[in-house]
């Protein structure tokens, strides 16, 4: 251990500094020193200059004793145990840098790269703790050793460690420009990197100092003719392949000959690219065999044998051979890779793409090292990305290829295999920016596209498809269609797409886009049946479109039924429709009487949609024949079918007492046994069995939807069905519960909501009902029909019984809207087209209301004429009724009157007109009131009376009835009249003293009597009506308007301006006061008071009018509210006259 330091630390750069004697006695002396046993390995090993032990004289006589001992004694050790004797030795010298920098040396001479560059760290780390201890610098060594490191890391994990490499070297040639080590390692890392004339410079610097390194001269010669110079690289690798250091007996120089000889056959094929000249033999080929024979191992020679075979030899067989033989030998050949993954992946064989693709990664090779011109090489990543997409997973193969892209941003094909895999993962937002960046590059980059880009556009449609706009969707799948008119995936993904926006019109209220969409997907289909007419989904998406018509009947005459006939009959033989025929009764017999110019007994175009609908789900059984999967969707499909039909069809004359025709409702339920008996676990098969048998066997219905829960219990619409199950069995509680889970499973799922609104209503809660079906009428989309129903009839049922239901059209819209879906959807619902009339009535929007209460007259009455029932003649009579006053609502007054009369007619006894008492009431008390109004506003008072007596006696002298007998007595204009009016008000007040009308009128006619007593009176009992709170804007104007009338009878009009100033008081935010008292001054305080109070009570603050807006703005005097005042309400005059008054 004492002799360790003798070495000296600095001076262990190199073994020629040392004395070899010493050395060799060191060794003698400690054998079992960890330094000793890395001396004696690197002595032995043959790659030092000096043997282990010294040549020793041989003494005449004894030469051949002494030659076997010799023998004996120098047998050198295998490279093994060299390897395993210097291995032992760092371990047991680990402070020792000399064993550091010898080991690292051994290491890359072995190319045991990565052993190399730990090696040559840890000896560095010693060195700088020597550097610290005593504050030497040991630069030698230090060199020594990050010459080691570097040259290590040139090939260690290339390129990735050149930038630091390339960095260690220039570091050295700072302080020794003429190292020649670092020379050659630049060199090299500017090989690698493709900047051949800087390498050149930097290798010729090297050769300078070793003018006999032929390996060395090779690498110039190579970048000669990398740089484009063919000639002279051929000439100067074809001079070095004399040299001594080729030499095929030593094993370095059997691999620098092979890499020589292979880069002489690289200039020949390169200097003559003619057809000819490379299929010749004796030229490149000579010398890549020639390589090979130098060097079986030297990859690069097969690559180069493997595209002779396969560009030029034609011999697939020997080409793939070759390429695997390079790659088995070399990861790092990228092109023989790179063929091999394309052929695998030709035949399919996945697997080992991904493993070649994988290697390659692994090599290090495909991503340039940080500031390289070199490009990277995406195909491996490329590759990853379609093998993973195959497996389907998704992430890993977004992850590859845009590895891929990051290398090739111009690689067209990554950018629609990333595109294709955020499709697939669900992320259709970027899958649409990376299909039109593909097709459209906004960066000016160009693309480099292989065949053609019109799989692109076909997942662009997919994309815009999934995302819901289908609009740009089909317009992307008919830009394919037009270049490729029989691509069936396209062709059924354009049907299936219009299906999908023909339902998606639907549910947004779209129903005329729906029919248009329809009829062109049923367009479509006949186009995809003349290709392929056994397409499973080509038969589904018809049927889907035939039944499309029953959800928006209002178009059904549109419905294209001989088209649908002539492609039912494509490619089929007619009798296998039969199929089911015994449960349903549709089979081929139906299929020549769907054609609209058919005679048959098929009269209705809904029964017409409906049996297409049914056949070409049968169709889709046919289709599927030998697919088990396919088979139990299309036996659901026709279950659904039957139900639909069953639904339209059969279900009115269920609600009309006729004879159960539950036809198709049986047929629906053996197809859906028939789809559990093929795919048992399904939850949605269970679910619509439990639906179909709700009606005929509750049990079987409960066993179903508790069977579907189980296989999913996160489905809110069969609990929503199982809670309707316990709805009709009049279990409540049990119905709540159900319908309760449905809404904490899907909170937006309406029909729950309806469900609880149900309950609400036989439990006697009408508000809570109403709160329940408006919620599930606004988070429903359009397609539910039943939301519409009992929203609409709950909201007008609520508008009638509470006198604190909200009257202002706002409130009326929405219902209103959802009766006029309603009526697209089925037309045929008379019951809820006359309430509509209703809505339309209290909306004001009386010539629609007439124009429907119109057709439903002409309905009812054809109705009557042909069955007599009492129930037509019902809705007769209340239709003629609310014509009538709609009629007198426009000014029609003879048409009101005459339809009022026969209204009269018709329900002339409660007993025969099918209606009950309180409606039978109801409705002779309309007409009455109308046939008086008209008769009243046409000049027939003697008319007028007798109508409105006949309503005063029908009606217990209700007091609006006598309001309006008292207001045609008094404008008859007889003394008896008016004496007889004025005794029928008071005993109107006397029976009913808050009604605000009764007492109104009888001031107003105390007032023109000028009757002072009766004034005092009623002015009485008008101030106290005018504290009431339940007095609205109308009536509180009406008693103001009076009170004001009498004081001014009373006092002129100081004391009427004070009863204006008592109105202010008593209701200081209504606008009607402070308008009032404007006009009994120029002060202009009031009216902008006024104007004031009006702006905070119009809609939704309050319920004041645009007219009544218009004219407080008016009432300022400013320029600026009388422009507004036109602005708001241009047919009132107030606003024009102001702005005249405002320009003069």
């Amino acid at each position: 251990m004492s002799l360790q330091p003798a070495f000296g630390l600095d001076g262990a750069a190199d073994l020629q500094d040392f004395d070899i004697g010493v050395i060799r006695e060191f060794i003698e002396f400690f054998p079992e020193n960890g330094l000793s046993k890395v001396l004696k390995g690197y002595l032995s090993s043959g790659i030092s200059q000096f043997p282990l032990k010294a040549p020793q004289p041989v003494q005449e006589g004894q030469e051949g004793q002494e030659n076997g001992s010799a023998e004996e004694g120098d047998a050198p050790l295998s490279p093994e145990d060299c390897l395993l004797l210097m291995a032992d030795g760092v371990d047991e010298a680990k402070d020792s840098v000399l064993s550091h920098r010898l080991m690292g040396e051994y290491y890359l001479f072995l190319e045991e790269y990565e052993s190399a560059v730990e090696i040559a760290r840890k000896g560095l780390k010693l060195v700088s703790v020597q550097t610290q201890k005593t504050g030497l610098k040991f630069q030698r060594i230090l060199d020594a050793l990050n010459s080691t490191l570097a040259t290590s890391l040139i090939h260690y994990q290339s390129p990735k460690n050149h930038p630091e490499a390339k960095e260690i070297f220039q570091e050295i040639l700072k302080r020794r420009p003429t190292f020649t080590p670092a020379l050659i390692g630049i060199g090299l890392i500017l090989e690698e990197e493709e900047e051949y004339v800087e390498a050149i410079d930097f290798l010729e610097r090297a050769l300078t100092h070793d003018a006999s390194n032929s390996r060395i001269g090779a690498e110039v010669a190579w970048c000669q003719a990398l740089t484009g110079d063919y000639a002279t690289g051929l000439r100067r690798l074809e001079e070095y392949l004399e040299y001594p250091q080729m030499d095929s007996t030593d094993p370095r120089g059997r691999e620098l000959k092979a890499q020589t000889l292979y880069r002489i056959g690289i200039c020949l094929w390169e200097l003559d690219s003619s057809k000819s000249a490379r299929k010749d033999r004796q030229r490149a080929y000579s010398k890549f065999l020639a390589a090979i024979k130098a060097n079986v191992s030297f990859a690069p020679a097969y690559t180069s044998l493997g595209i002779f075979y396969s560009d030029y030899a034609k011999d697939r067989k020997r080409a793939r051979q070759c390429f695997q033989k390079a790659f088995e030998l070399s990861t790092s050949e990228i092109e023989a890779a790179e063929r091999l993954a394309r052929h695998f992946a030709d035949q399919g064989e996945w697997d080992i793409v991904e493993v070649i693709a994988q290697r390659v990664v692994n090599s290090g090779k495909v991503k340039p090292a940080p500031g390289s011109k070199k490009k990277g090489v995406s195909w491996p990543f490329s590759a990853l990305g379609v093998v993973q997409m195959n497996k389907q997973e998704y992430p890993k193969s977004i992850v590859s290829f845009l590895s891929a892209l990051r290398i090739s941003p111009d690689d067209y094909h990554s950018y629609v295999g990333l595109g294709e895999s955020y499709h697939n993962s669900g992320r259709y937002n970027s899958a649409a920016r990376t299909f039109r960046y593909a097709e459209n590059p906004t960066d000016a980059v160009q693309m480099k596209k292989t065949g053609e880009s019109w799989f692109t556009k076909y997942m662009l449609a997919n994309v815009n498809r999934e995302l819901g706009e289908y609009d740009e969707a089909i317009q992307g799948y008919e830009e394919v269609l037009k270049d490729r008119p029989k691509e069936f995936g396209v062709s059924i993904a354009l049907l299936q797409t219009l299906i999908e926006r023909a339902w998606r019109s639907i549910e947004t209220g779209f129903y005329g886009k729906a029919a248009d969409s329809t009829i062109q997907a049923i367009d479509v289909a006949i186009t995809v049946a003349e290709h392929k007419p056994d397409a499973f989904n080509l038969w589904k998406a018809v049927g889907d479109a035939c039944g499309m018509f029953s959800w928006v009947q209002s178009r059904l005459e549109d419905a294209p039924f001989a088209k649908i006939t002539a492609l039912l009959k494509t490619a089929i033989d007619l009798q296998e429709y039969d199929m089911f025929a015994d449960a349903d009764g549709i089979g081929q017999n139906q299929i020549g009487v769907l054609s609209a110019d058919a005679q048959s007994a098929l009269k209705s175009s809904l029964s017409r949609s409906l049996y297409a609908a049914i056949l070409a789900q049968k169709r889709s059984i046919i289709s599927c024949a030998h697919d088990v999967h396919a088979q139990a969707v299309a036996w659901y499909n026709l279950g659904w079918a039957e139900y639909r039909a069953h639904v339209c069809l059969e279900q009115s004359l269920e609600l009309s007492h006729v004879k159960k025709a539950t036809k198709f409702l049986k047929a629906s339920m053996k197809c859906f046994k028939r789809a559990i008996e093929l795919e048992a676990g399904n939850a949605e098969f269970w679910n619509s069995l439990g639906v179909m048998t709700t009606a005929m066997n509750p049990k079987v219905a409960q066993h179903s939807f508790v069977r579907s829960i189980h296989l999913n219990e996160k489905s809110a619409r069969t609990w929503t069905n199982l809670g309707t199950l316990y709805l009709l069995q009049n279990d409540l509680e049990l119905s709540h519960m159900a319908f309760s889970r449905a809404q904490s499973t899907d909170p937006d799922y309406g029909q729950a909501w309806l469900g609880e609104g149900l309950i609400a209503l036989l439990w006697g809660d009408p508000a809570e009902a109403l709160s329940h079906f408006t919620h599930a009428f606004e988070i429903s989309d359009s397609t539910p029909l039943i939301a519409k129903r009992l929203y609409a009839v709950s909201t007008f049922d609520h508008l009638i019984s509470s006198s604190s239901a909200p009257s202002s059209i706002v409130d009326l819209i929405q219902p209103l809207f959802s009766l006029q879906q309603l009526s697209f959807q089925k037309p045929t619902e008379i019951p809820y087209r006359h309430l509509a009339a209703l809505y339309l009535e209290r909306v004001g929007n009386h010539d629609a209301a007439i124009e429907c209460l119109a057709s439903l007259c002409s309905l009812a009455e054809t109705e009557y004429e042909e069955s007599e029932s009492q129930e037509a003649l019902s809705r007769f009579a209340q239709a003629k009724t609310d014509l009538a006053r709609n009629r007198l609502a426009v000014h029609d007054y003879e048409p009101a009157a005459e339809d009022a009369e026969t209204a009269l007619d018709l329900a002339s006894d409660p007993d025969s007109c099918g209606m009950s008492l309180e409606v039978f009431k109801k409705t002779r008390l309309s007409a009455h009131l109308t046939v008086g109004l008209s008769h009243y506003y046409l000049n027939n008072m003697d008319a007028a009376l007798g109508a409105f007596r006949i309503a005063l006696e029908e009606s217990n002298s209700a007091p609006d009835i006598v309001c309006l007998l008292a207001e045609v007595l008094w404008a008859k204009g007889g003394e008896d009249e008016k004496n007889v009016a004025r005794e029928q008000l008071f005993e109107s007040v006397e029976k009913h003293p808050e009604h605000v009308g009764s007492v109104v009128l009888l001031g107003a006619m105390a007032a023109l009597d000028e009757d002072p007593d009766t004034m005092d009176a009623v002015k009485e009992d008008l101030q106290m009506l005018r504290t009431k709170s339940t007095l609205d804007a109308i009536q509180l104007a009406r008693v103001e308007k009076v009170l004001d009338s009498i004081a001014f009878m009373n006092g002129g009009v100081e004391e009427a301006e004070k009863e204006v100033k008592r109105n202010i008081v008593l209701s200081p935010s209504k606008a009607h006061g402070w308008a009032q008292l404007a006009d009994f001054g120029e002060d202009i305080f009031p009216a902008q008071m006024a104007l004031r109070t009006a702006e905070k009570a119009v809609p939704p603050l309050g319920p004041l009018s645009a007219v009544n807006l218009a004219t407080a703005f008016a009432g300022t005097g400013s320029l600026g509210d009388a422009q507004r005042a036109i602005a708001l309400a241009p047919w009132v005059a107030a606003g024009w006259n102001a702005l005249a008054e405002s320009l003069q």
